[in-house]
């Protein structure tokens, strides 16, 4: 009954905030089969690779307005590591050397000469979004993330198709471009209807590298009790190339 209840106060929400939307009902009518090929070619798309690498401009804001313009390196092996080497552009020298898998992420400080070790709740609390490492590594190679099967809300036009989906954790409204269904924005809202976190992800910029349509350019907003702005842009761009990733400690660095 709880769950029934949450279902209508989410339905009522969404008419009201998406006016324009169709809500898909019954499931086995011809608008749901035709949601369920869409989101079968979506699928489909998702970007496939082994390695990533690329070069970043990454432009960040914290919750007190103060603005950081930070250069990176980065590194992916699919499923198993994230690497990061982070450059302060006034420092002129690498500020910061991250890697992260599965399970554990690990920050080499190099202004301070610290080395820390975390559990990927880490992450979860610096950006305030329950990523796990799978869907960490789907943002950075711009696949759709909390795009969750339960499908509510279909709208498609001549440029756009807008998909609504309300999964556990978030009711996620994202607009594919109508001709190649590349993602174009997911706007996250709560699940949780007392709580006021909600996440705007933007995806631009489209270049073709092989049979991989690649977003360029992405902006990223979580607000929640406060709120952080983040600007990707990616350069150099490689798929499926040889790659390491360098993590030593040098001796005098100390465990924070």
């Amino acid at each position: 009954m709880a769950s029934c209840r949450s279902a209508r106060n989410l339905s009522s929400a969404l008419t009201k905030k998406d006016s324009t939307v169709v809500i898909i009902n019954p499931a086995e009518s011809d608008s749901a089969i035709k949601v369920a090929q869409t989101i079968n070619k979506i699928d489909s798309q998702r970007v496939q690779y082994s390695t990533f690498s690329a070069k970043l401009k990454i432009d960040y804001t914290d919750d007190k307005g103060k603005k950081f313009d930070l250069n990176a390196y980065l590194r992916m092996k699919k499923d198993s590591a994230i690497w990061l080497s982070v450059t302060v552009p006034l420092l002129g020298t690498e500020a910061f050397r991250v890697l992260i898998t599965p399970d554990t992420v690990s920050v080499l400080d190099k202004i301070n000469r610290t080395i820390q070790y975390q559990s990927f709740d880490f992450l979860k609390q610096l950006t305030n979004l329950p990523f796990d490492f799978y869907k960490l590594q789907d943002l950075f190679i711009g696949n759709p993330v909390f795009l969750d099967s339960n499908i509510i809300a279909y709208k498609e036009s001549d440029a756009i198709i807008s998909i609504t989906s309300a999964g556990s954790t978030f009711k996620n409204f994202s607009t594919f471009s109508n001709a190649a269904l590349l993602l174009q924005r997911s706007k996250l809202d709560d699940a949780d209807i007392t709580s006021s976190r909600t996440a705007d992800l933007g995806y631009q910029d489209y270049e073709t590298f092989g049979k991989v349509q690649f977003s360029t350019k992405r902006n990223i907003m979580v607000a929640d009790k406060t709120k952080l702005d983040i600007g990707l842009d990616f350069k150099q761009i490689v798929f499926d190339s040889p790659i390491n990733f360098p993590f030593s400690i040098p001796g005098n660095y100390k465990l924070k």
